[in-house]
This record gives structure tokens, sequence and C-alpha cells, in this order.
């Protein structure tokens, strides 16, 4: 098998913007600091108060044996409410009825095809999982009850996984958009396939991504609001404002699937650790992370409250889909479709492929994406805020996700900045002139 050999750009880090030694410094810590961190914040959440002082002063006294300690042993019962789960997400995934989607062409020229069931995946998933519950055949505080387990059995697990994919990229590609930068370390982070799948129709990103990460946050969302009605008889309007505004933003991403499909996670970003560990183990862990604090910490917030944070957070969800909604249906429509009611400015783009290809492109400078270029990032951030603001303020740690996400997406704003100007040079510099600010109208 001949395989393409690419430069760094090329594998899944093209939006690198920093020196390589602070790129090589971010990756060895992210590999090495995230499978503990999503320990410690479980323990800490769930045995610590919320307490970041507390547990500070227990590692303090206890140093890495204490931390040994806590660490819980992947156990079968952790283990096989995982497999069940991942079997059962795979065959929806491959059975049920489904629209098939074109993803957008890669710069090979490979346009990968997709089985879009998402929303009916997500029904199943949550109709069942209410169902063995309401008829007593399983109960969802069991997951709970060994939630340290199951991490740390996703945490050994989804390494291994990532490592197979590795293997996979190297010996057996599924398309043409693959190949290594010839460091190792760089390969197993960003990964070696665009579009790895097995056989012709189970696309792994989807699984990792989708089917496996964000449905597993709208499961233990329902988890979280379960075990706290079985442990006090009754749901704080807090975990419910909670769980609400999450299951309505995993509703809306599963709507939103198919537009997914088109960006930077999918169509950019390889199948690493860093995407699909972080999808298998970051995204349950962490995104979930304020409601696993409110299971033992509930708040009476009052009803006045309790719906003004929830309707500000369905707004900004709603703000955020609308963002997408609009780009996406311009893209349809060839630039035909009217944005706030009347025809949208654009700016038409054109790029060269690494085949020699010319290819058009139309920036949309109208409507949400006049404001700034990534102007959906600020509903997706405030989103998050009102689903964490009902734990109130006594501990810093449930507002974890909330700046984790802001870095995240003012990083990826950054890149796929960098990204879009290496692709259309000129036309990407007009556009910069129309929307001068990056995410936040008026400041940056």
């Amino acid at each position: 098998m001949k395989k393409k050999t690419m430069g760094q750009s090329k594998s899944g880090n093209s939006d690198t913007v920093h020196s390589p030694l602070v790129t090589y410094a971010s990756m060895i810590s992210l590999l090495t600091l995230c499978p503990p961190f999503v320990i410690l914040l479980w323990y800490t959440m769930t045995f610590a108060d919320g307490s970041v002082a507390e547990m500070w002063d227990y590692l303090k006294q206890n140093g890495v044996q204490g931390f040994l300690h806590i660490w819980p042993r992947p156990t079968a019962t952790a283990c096989k409410i995982i497999v069940v789960y991942a079997v059962f997400e795979a065959a929806l995934q491959l059975l049920l009825p489904a629209k098939t989607v074109y993803g957008p062409i890669s710069p090979t020229g490979h346009r990968p095809v997709y089985k879009a069931n998402g929303v009916a995946a997500y029904l199943v998933t949550l109709i069942t999982y209410i169902a063995l519950w309401w008829f007593g055949i399983f109960n969802p505080t069991i997951v709970y009850d060994h939630l340290g387990e199951i991490y740390s059995a996703l945490i050994f697990g989804s390494f291994v996984f990532c490592i197979l994919l590795y293997i996979k990229g190297l010996l057996a590609p599924s398309s043409t958009d693959s190949g290594s930068s010839g460091n190792i370390i760089i390969d197993f982070y960003w990964g070696m396939e665009l579009y790895p799948r097995i056989g012709k129709y189970f696309d792994i990103k989807v699984f990792t991504n989708c089917r496996f990460g964000m449905m597993s946050w709208a499961v233990l969302a329902l988890t979280y609001c379960i075990k706290q009605y079985e442990e006090n008889g009754k749901v704080s309007d807090s975990m419910l404002v909670n769980t609400a505004l999450m299951l309505v933003y995993v509703t809306k991403f599963f709507w939103w699937e198919a537009g997914y499909w088109n960006t930077m996670d999918i169509a950019h970003d390889r199948a690493g650790f860093y995407i699909c560990w972080g999808c298998l183990v970051w995204v349950p862990s962490v995104y979930t992370s304020p409601g696993m604090y409110l299971v033992n910490h509930p708040v009476n917030l009052g009803i006045e409250l309790a719906l003004s944070i929830l309707l500000a957070g369905i707004l900004c969800i709603f703000i955020n889909y609308d963002c997408d909604r609009q780009r996406q249906e311009f893209r349809r429509t060839n630039g035909k479709s009217t944005v706030w009611g009347k025809a949208p400015s654009k700016i038409e783009a054109s790029y060269t492929t690494t085949t020699g290809e010319t290819k058009r492109s139309l920036l949309l400078t109208a409507g949400w994406w006049g404001l700034s270029r990534h102007f959906h990032y600020v509903p997706e951030i405030l989103a998050a805020f009102f689903w964490t603001v009902p734990a109130l303020f006594n501990h810093f740690l449930p507002y974890f996700y909330v700046i984790f996400l802001t870095i995240l997406l003012f990083d990826r704003a950054k890149r796929d900045d960098d990204r879009c100007r290496s692709k259309y040079g000129k036309y990407w510099k007009l556009y910069c002139d129309k929307v001068p600010y990056r995410i936040i109208p008026g400041i940056y």
C-alpha cells in the first residue's frame, strides 16, 4: 500500500496557531492531564462537596498516593454499562431508517455519504432509557452510583480505541483523506484519517462525536435528575432548569446533526485523541458536570427566577440554532435565500484545491454573520452559563465547563480564521474588512 505522506498542516492541525514548542507542550499536557482531571472532577463533585479547596487540601496531605486511592478501578458493571450502551447506539446508527446526506467535498475530492437518523436515534434512546426506569427493568441510579468506575473504564478504553484508530489509519485508511505528518505524537493526537469507517456505512466519527458523546450528555442529564428524585423524593427547580436546558440543547444538536457534519469537528479535524477521546470521555464527564454537582446540592430558585433562567437559556439556544440555520439555508440556496427579510450581502470567493482544481464559495456577510465572523459562539457560551447558574455561586467548579467552553471556542475561532485565510487569501481579507469582529460585536 502506498501511503500519502503529508506535512503537519495536512495532518489535522493545519489550524495550529501557536509556536511548535507551545503546540507540543499543549498536546503532551492534554494527553497526560485530562485523564486524571476527569477523575478529580467527578470525585470533587460527588464526594468533596464540589469544593476545590477541600480537594486541594486532601491532595496536599496525601499526595500522589492519595490521588491513586480515590481513582476508582474499572469494574465489570461499569464495562457492561458502557458496552451495552455503545452497542445499542451503534445498532441505532446502522439500522434505523435514514435519509442520505452528503458531506462537503474534501481537498482530495472525496465526498462522504451519511445516514441521517440522529433525531430518531435520540428519541429511541431517551424513550428506552425512561421506559426501562419507569417499568422497573433498569434503574439509572446504577449509572450514577458507578459513575467513577465508568469514567475510569472510558479513560483507558478510549485510549486503546485511539491507538486502534492510529493503526487503522496507518494500515487500512477508509479514504484518500488520510496520511501521516511523520510525527507519531501529532498523528496520534490529531489523527490519521478524516473520515474513518468500518465497512461502507458505519462512520466512526459520527459514532464517537454524535451517537456516543452527545447522546451520553442527554442520558446523563436524565440520570442526574432521576438520581436526585430517588434520593429526595422530588426534583429541585434548579435541577429541572439545568436538565431542561441541556436536553433542549442536545435536541437542537440532533435536529441539526446533518449541519454538524459540515463543521470543523467533522470536515477538518481528524479522528485522533483530540476529537475521539474528547467525545468519548470529556463530553460525558465535563459537559454534564453542572448537573452532576446539583444531584447533591439542590437549590431552591423560586418560580420567577427559575423561569427567567429557563427562558433566557432557551432564547440563547434558539439564537445559536438560528445562526447555523441561516448559514445552512444560505449555502443550500446558493445565496438566494433571504436573511432577516431581505437579500443577503455576500462575498464571492474562489480557492484552489490540493489537486489544482478551482472552486467557488459564497461567504455570508449578513444577518447573524454580519455581526461577527463567529457570532454563534456567543449564544452557545451564554446557554452554558444559564444551565450552570442554577447552581448559584457557592463553588467555582460547576462553572468549569463554561470557562473551558469559552477558551475552546475562542481558540477554535482563531484556528478557523487562520484556516480560511489560508484557503481564501484575498477574499478572506475582504470578508474581514466587511465583518471586522471575530466573536463579540464591537469588542473582539
